[in-house]
């Protein structure tokens, strides 16, 4: 086997934690890849995968190797799609990540127009409440929602949101107004998060000062709940503007607190730093950060000060 092919070998099967899996995926023989992960061994004169009867573990080399192995891998697709005409006109398939309830509300209408402009262009979308490595799950562009890190991607921002703590009419109407971060501690609250600690802080004002420590009445793991549960007057809760816009323009939240909410979290369109830019991600970006840049200022001003 050439070394190229030996080199998307060995990724297949750290990716899918076994040979056999491997096999299956790339529809070869287990002997087969084996062997070619045996001869990459045996070529870098070194031990990539640690095998045990229940797993496969890499070594130092080996982890070290595969990321290598993923960015060669891509810079020779890169190359490929560029000598076929792929950096020159949008098509193939566009692989888009966002968090689960930004992707549903705003990416999806985005990507269905971009689509309908670009008929030789498919896409996958992978819409999940946390960060995505693009390379490792194979990503051409994120929505990131957040202060960015330092690093290689390239990021065009298109908006921002806030943190804004909401409740429902009914819910105030019985159990009275909020004046206060401090009033919090009289109040049912709906926490969002998956964290186990049975208290929660929220911040407030431009110096983030810590609010009191609340106990929750109820906690939710996800987005959609703590919505439905805020909306049905179970209690206080703190979400995104996006997340809340809707349910406010029906009258179904009322906005508390307005003038001690933290700062705008910045919101991006992130993708790796490459060579080349293939022409269906080019056109996305510019094409993405203009629709997106208009739903995010709508909302903004919503909530405008």
């Amino acid at each position: 086997m050439d070394r190229l092919g030996a080199m998307a070998v060995f990724v297949r099967v750290v990716d899918e934690g076994s040979f056999a899996a491997a096999a299956r995926s790339m529809r070869m023989s287990a002997p087969s890849i084996t062997r070619a992960v045996a001869g990459l061994e045996d070529h870098l004169d070194t031990q990539l995968l640690v095998r045990t009867t229940r797993r496969l573990a890499l070594t130092e080399s080996g982890r070290r190797y595969v990321e290598d192995c993923r960015r060669i891998l891509a810079e020779v697709d890169s190359a490929e799609a560029f000598a076929s005409g792929a950096f020159v006109r949008p098509k193939g398939t566009l692989h888009v990540t966002a968090p689960v309830m930004f992707g549903h509300l705003h990416v999806l209408p985005v990507l269905g127009e971009f689509l309908d402009l670009h008929p030789a262009v498919d896409a996958r979308t992978l819409f999940l409440d946390r960060v995505v490595h693009l390379i490792d799950e194979g990503m051409d562009v994120a929505l990131r929602i957040g202060f960015l890190p330092d690093s290689t991607l390239r990021a065009t921002r298109v908006g921002s949101v806030r943190s804004v703590l909401v409740a429902s009419p009914d819910y105030l109407a019985e159990h009275g107004p909020l004046d206060d971060p401090e009033d919090l501690v009289h109040h049912d609250i709906v926490a969002v998060t998956r964290s186990q600690s049975p208290t929660v802080k929220w911040s407030f004002g431009h110096d983030q000062s810590d609010g009191p420590t609340l106990q929750p009445r109820i906690v939710c793991n996800t987005i959609e709940a703590g919505l439905r549960a805020a909306e049905s007057g179970w209690g206080v809760t703190r979400l995104f503007s996006y997340q809340v816009h809707q349910a406010m323009l029906a009258g179904r939240l009322v906005r508390l607190l307005p003038e001690r909410e933290v700062p705008d979290v910045p919101v991006h369109l992130v993708h790796v730093d490459a060579r080349h830019t293939s022409a269906k991600l080019r056109a996305f970006l510019d094409f993405a950060a203009g629709r997106l840049r208009t739903r995010l200022d709508t909302i903004a001003e919503a909530f405008a000060d």
